[in-house]
């Protein structure tokens, strides 16, 4: 579990920061500001919905240990007390994810190049439904494709196209993409 100081600070990081951005910054801190504010709103948002999912447990754990309370709202509780342990095992996951050190390199662009092995032209084929799938991929994620070279061959596929893909945490998640398929 993450500590509860660890997601106290961060949250008071997150709400400086957003107080400095409501109250105009100047130009220059305004660039650092934002940049620290969407690295640490995922964070912050997350450490808000635990701190207020673990408040809940509380009272259910509560109104479990009360005398007063008839059966059924006792079982009601402690199926509501299952649910919530599954929902805070997922978000302390979540958050022990978000909280791993970030990789220097993880926002920067990739330059990606796909080439149809030996095959002739169902290597091209191939070739050209594996590009096809990475570009799907970056248009889901929001980010630019540029093709950068292409030679393809005479039924639509490629036997080698080189593309650059650009945008928010791009070299994050494509930087173990390699080898031969």
């Amino acid at each position: 579990m993450v500590p509860l100081d660890k997601l106290d600070t961060v949250i008071g990081r997150f709400e400086t920061i957003q107080m400095e951005l409501a109250g105009g910054p100047a130009a220059d801190d305004f660039v650092r500001l934002s940049k620290e504010y969407s690295e640490l709103e995922p964070v912050a948002l997350k450490a808000k919905d635990l701190k207020a999912a673990l408040e809940e447990r509380e009272g259910i754990v509560e109104i479990i240990a009360d005398p007063d309370a008839d059966s059924d709202m006792r079982h009601l509780a402690e199926e509501e007390g299952r649910a919530l342990e599954d929902r805070i095992e997922a978000l302390d996951r979540d958050l022990q994810i978000l909280l791993l050190p970030k990789d220097a390199a993880d926002e920067r662009n990739v330059i990606i190049e796909v080439r149809a092995g030996t095959g002739g032209e169902e290597a091209a084929l191939f070739a050209g439904d594996l590009f096809r799938m990475y570009q799907r991929y970056a248009e889901l994620q929001g980010w630019k494709v540029e093709i950068v070279s292409a030679s393809e061959s005479d039924l639509g596929g490629y036997r080698e196209i080189v593309a650059r893909i650009s945008g928010i945490g791009v070299y994050a998640r494509l930087k173990f993409e390699s080898g031969v398929h």
